[in-house]
């Protein structure tokens, strides 16, 4: 008896050993909750810099506590994680004879792995054609483990570089940032694991201060393409991989600005600027007590004006955070919006008692007022028609990095053909483009990373499912604090096509309770609780007549509408007639939306013969695998920036000014919403079968 009791007792250690063992053997890479492995709390884009006038320049080569790492690292690819280097990490593993890799680029774009293109299943989960046979499905559509991703072929990509801590920065807090990595990635700092990050479309930074040392240090990274961030990653894109953005240090004071809120407001007149700058300290070094400090702000006009300045004497005691809040009215600033983007300069200055400037950062701000009023979106008051596009992050050659030069070629081509709006389909972009739209002037949507369709709206869908809530949380406050200081976004959207259910709803009040100054857009609410805005796709001209007869609580702005594949976009008067003959005219509650989509997504390869041509996904790969063909080739221009004859329709249907016949004259109508035409020159002539004989300028001419 005392046997088989010692028997019965060694089952019961041995089964809860293996029980422990089969928890401790679930990957990172495939367990939904997690996705954050001490990564620092996200906040507004920022580089600090030395001093005020280095910040004020906002170039971040002036700053003497940035140091880039992008760049060549040495690479290796494998095709499932089975076969990954384990200790590549470690400082004595020879990587020498690793191959060269461009930071940032997608590894697939250099030779390694094959793009794959599909709209809405899993690429690694397409049931039609898949890339693994270890998948299961249900329905025979849906994956059967949410969650589970390939074994048999998954690839790894594993970094590693060295770089250089200079001796200026002994004694500060060092940071690293990588702008975004797909789909996920470890992270060691001279062989000691620092984290583990998902979500691949905002930044992933660690403070590294206690693993480095001034002078050579090794970073090493491993990259997975697919992880259980990928089932909220199922965008009608290019299914590509690897450090997509700017990988960077960052030197700061133990005491240093964390954060900080900018908000530009306007009055209940729309006339004078209700400022206020919410700073979020942090000290890191809390066991040195109540050490004095000043933090002071200024705001400057374009010509370097300075409007508003104040400072605040600041005593840091044991609490790790600090808050403290500025306030100021400006008198009549000028407003921006998309046709007048008027922006002012930030500047935060962080000194020690004596005065010394530690730290200072720095951000552009525009006064401007977001609201919905009586179902009717207005920017400072004024309804505005949203003339719009779907933007994605492509580039011919490099997939999804695209250059500051190529974003200001996109935004000049949008400007010179009407488009007033953008929706950053289907994730946040790059910071810069934020910028820049800040100064060209786009009323933005930026989308959070949460696209999920392969899961269907149903059942399975991973909103409806309390296991998947924190992830979804996560993408929205990143995204959210890193971009929440730009006046051109002026809607919030939770994401894309992923049904909707009870983490939307901890979504839609997260982000109310961080930003309550801008609406918040979600296509799959239907027009219910989560979303501020209805916002179909593709509704047809019937349907807008039959809904614009009715008053709605709600504003309807088309996240999608009029496909922009081959020969299309033909009847695009037809469908805004209907919003420019509304009775209400765009008092109305029909604003427009944004055309599918902007830009070809074709990539450049060569034939067997060395010549290029433009390759959709069914050019990559063997037969059979996953492809949606050329349903990505739907841009309104070429992947070169050559427009597409529909482009010149939407120019025309978008106009700002129109031309209507009356009578014996014509009626000119002036669809600026905050702009008069004094600076336009209005000509006409008079045709007979191409022969002018007629013609004049309209003089002293003003709407």
């Amino acid at each position: 008896m005392a046997y088989k009791k010692y028997l019965l007792i060694i089952n019961f250690i041995l089964l809860g050993i293996l029980s422990g063992m089969s928890q401790i053997a679930v990957n990172d890479w495939e367990n939904p909750q997690m996705f954050d492995q001490n990564k620092e709390k996200p906040h507004a884009s920022y580089i600090p810099f030395n001093n005020l006038d280095n910040a004020l320049t906002f170039d971040k080569t002036k700053s003497n506590f940035y140091k880039t790492l992008s760049g060549i690292w040495k690479f290796k690819w494998v095709r499932k994680p089975a076969d990954r280097p384990r200790d590549f990490y470690k400082q004595q593993y020879d990587v020498s004879a690793w191959d060269d890799i461009p930071v940032p680029s997608n590894w697939e774009m250099q030779g390694y792995g094959i793009p794959i293109y599909v709209n809405q299943p899993y690429e690694f989960a397409d049931s039609r054609a898949p890339v693994s046979k270890e998948m299961e499905f249900i329905e025979g559509y849906y994956p059967k483990y949410p969650g589970k991703v390939p074994h048999d072929y998954n690839p790894v990509g594993s970094y590693r570089r060295t770089f250089t801590v200079p001796e200026t920065w002994t004694g500060k807090q060092i940071f690293v940032q990588f702008g975004a990595v797909k789909s996920a990635m470890y992270i060691w700092i001279n062989g000691q694991k620092i984290g583990y990050s998902q979500g691949s479309k905002t930044p992933a930074e660690w403070n590294i201060t206690k693993y480095v040392k001034t002078g050579d240090n090794t970073i090493a990274v491993q990259v997975y393409r697919w992880s259980d961030g990928s089932y909220l990653e199922c965008q009608d894109f290019w299914r590509i991989s690897g450090i997509e953005r700017d990988v960077f240090l960052y030197a700061t004071p133990a005491v240093r600005i964390r954060d900080f809120f900018i908000k530009a407001d306007l009055d209940k007149d729309y006339k004078n600027g209700l400022f206020s700058l919410k700073i979020d300290l942090e000290n890191l070094e809390i066991q040195k007590k109540n050490r004095k400090y000043y933090i002071e702000y200024l705001l400057k006009d374009k010509n370097g004006k300075i409007i508003a300045e104040n400072s605040k004497k600041i005593r840091i005691g044991s609490k790790k955070n600090k808050v403290l809040t500025f306030t100021k009215k400006i008198n009549n600033p000028a407003k921006w919006t998309a046709e007048t983007p008027n922006l002012y300069s930030v500047a935060i200055v962080l000194k020690n008692k004596k005065g010394k400037t530690l730290e200072a950062v720095s951000s552009k701000t525009g006064f401007r007022k977001v609201e919905i009023i009586d179902g009717i979106l207005k920017i400072n008051g004024v309804a505005v028609l949203i003339k719009g596009v779907n933007r994605h992050e492509h580039d011919q050659y490099n997939g999804h990095v695209v250059s500051e030069e190529n974003m200001i070629k996109e935004l000049k081509l949008m400007k010179q053909f009407n488009i007033n709006a953008i929706r950053t389909c289907h994730y946040p972009d790059i910071e810069r483009f934020y910028e820049l739209c800040d100064e060209y002037g786009f009323y933005v949507t930026d989308e959070a990373n949460i696209e999920s369709h392969g899961m269907g709206y149903g059942k399975y869908s991973l909103a409806k499912n309390p296991d998947w809530k924190d992830a979804h949380v996560d993408r929205c406050v990143r995204m959210v604090q890193r971009d929440k200081n730009h006046p051109c976004i002026t809607v919030w959207s939770m994401g894309n096509e992923a049904g909707d259910g009870i983490n939307f709803n901890a979504c839609y009040d997260t982000i109310k309770t961080l930003d309550s100054s801008r609406p918040i857009h979600y296509e799959r609410a239907l027009g219910g609780r989560n979303t501020d805005i209805y916002c179909p796709m593709y509704p047809g001209v019937d349907y807008l007549k039959k809904w614009a007869a009715k008053k709605n609580k709600k504003p309807m702005i088309c996240c999608e509408y009029s496909h922009a594949m081959g020969n299309s976009n033909g009847n695009l008067m037809d469908w805004w007639d209907v919003i420019y003959s509304d009775s209400t005219n765009i008092y109305g509650q029909l604003q427009g939306g944004h055309i599918w989509d902007w830009i070809d997504q074709a990539f450049v390869k060569k034939d067997k013969n060395g010549n290029e041509f433009w390759a959709y996904g069914g050019d990559y790969g063997p037969k059979g695998y996953p492809s949606d063909h050329n349903f990505n080739c739907n841009g309104l221009i070429s992947a070169d920036y050559t427009p597409h004859p529909a482009l010149w329709e939407v120019k025309y249907a978008y106009q700002n000014i129109r031309f209507k016949r009356d009578g014996k004259g014509f009626l000119i109508t002036n669809y600026h919403d905050f702009k008069d035409l004094s600076d336009y020159e209005i000509s006409w002539t008079a045709s007979d079968r191409g022969r002018i004989f007629d013609s004049g300028v309209l003089k002293d001419f003003n709407l």
